[in-house]
């Protein structure tokens, strides 16, 4: 980053970012410098409300399905978290009260790191929602699995994701209207992929006693990674323009991390797939339809990378369906993802009030004791 990056930084932000990409930098060469959880094990600790999540593989079908098994991958069982708002003290899979909303969050970092855990950097944004929406009494994030270049490729965190949710719905009890479906960066990737899996599959036939669950009362996308193709990366898009103030840096069409998400399907799914990159402005993406997707709330941040894709994902949401059920936010000095970062202020704490604002615009607060 070339001084401060922005005329509205602080010193401090522009030297926390530049401390930040020098981290991703190294960590990206040596894996990091702590041990993450994973899917193959809970990791207990203080205060840790884990539960192990069942494949549900007869809900699986049609394409997903297909690539499923073109790409060996299979039904995994799992763990979950759950967060509670504070003063709250639930039973491990209690089942909602009348009118409860609960926030069901799928973590960012490129489907290659990162994790659902509590003491993952990534929590701060189920615990900001829990914090500033009366609403939504607790969250449920998944450790879905991450994709390397041995294993785990498309579609298998979607699996996951759908089991996931098929446990809040089938084991916890909740409405499907009362679910908040929520993502960051890749973990918005996955939201966008579970919403458009709940919805093309609602009408379709299941084996005997089986049925997919509605789709979410309300998806938030938070800095969606919505294009893994190379229709953005071009010179003048914010993958160049915004390189020097953000932390991450996509100007490489075909990456390693792609790769081994994509599994094999290959590159060219990255510009043809409506699961892997709705946000994608490649001809042959023009195809597919938002409807049927619920009211989405999505935020973005001026000065990274993404916020181009991000744009025209919106853009493509509101012609199918409808300006009043599509909100946008973007945070002119905003980086990717900022909702992560509890120094990015007075940014998250603004962009935290105004999705509170449209949540309680949509929803009814039930009654807290």
């Amino acid at each position: 980053m070339n001084g401060r990056g922005r005329k509205g930084w602080t010193a401090s932000r522009a030297v926390r970012l530049r401390i930040l990409k020098h981290y991703l930098t190294i960590a990206s060469k040596t894996g990091g410098l702590r041990s993450i959880p994973n899917h193959l094990a809970i990791r207990e600790g203080r205060n840790v409300k884990a539960v192990w999540v069942s494949p549900v593989p007869q809900l699986i079908i049609g394409d997903v399905q297909r690539w499923a098994e073109n790409a060996k991958v299979q039904c995994s069982r799992i763990p979950g978290y759950w967060f509670e708002k504070k003063g709250h003290d639930r039973a491990i899979g209690e089942a909602p009260r009348q009118g409860e909303k609960v926030l069901y969050a799928l973590h960012g970092g490129a489907y290659a790191s990162l994790s659902a855990h509590p003491t993952d950097p990534t929590s701060s944004i189920p615990l900001g929602v829990l914090r500033h929406v009366p609403s939504v009494l607790r969250s449920f994030t998944l450790e879905y699995r991450l994709s390397s270049q041995t294993s785990n490729p498309f579609p298998a965190a979607l699996l996951d994701a759908v089991a996931g949710y098929s446990y809040l719905v089938n084991d916890v009890g909740f409405s499907p209207r009362d679910i908040i479906l929520e993502g960051d960066s890749a973990g918005g990737n996955l939201a966008l992929a579970l919403a458009r899996y709940l919805v093309e599959n609602q009408n379709c036939e299941f084996p005997a006693g089986v049925s997919l669950p509605a789709p979410p009362g309300l998806l938030v996308l938070s800095s969606p990674w919505c294009d893994m193709g190379d229709s953005d990366v071009v010179e003048g898009t914010s993958i160049f323009t915004n390189r020097h103030t953000d932390y991450i840096d996509l100007s490489t069409p075909v990456s390693q991390v792609k790769l081994n998400f994509l599994g094999p399907l290959g590159f060219e799914a990255a510009n043809t797939n409506r699961y892997i990159s709705p946000g994608s402005q490649s001809r042959s993406m023009e195809n597919f339809s938002f409807k049927g997707f619920p009211p989405t709330f999505i935020m973005s941040g001026g000065a990274e990378v993404l916020v181009d894709q991000i744009r025209a994902l919106r853009k493509k949401m509101v012609e199918d369906l409808g300006d009043e059920n599509v909100e946008y936010v973007e945070a002119p000095d905003g980086v990717h993802d900022f909702l992560v970062f509890l120094w990015h202020e007075p940014e998250r704490t603004a962009t935290l009030c105004q999705l509170a604002s449209w949540i309680g615009a949509q929803t009814e607060c039930p009654e807290t004791p």
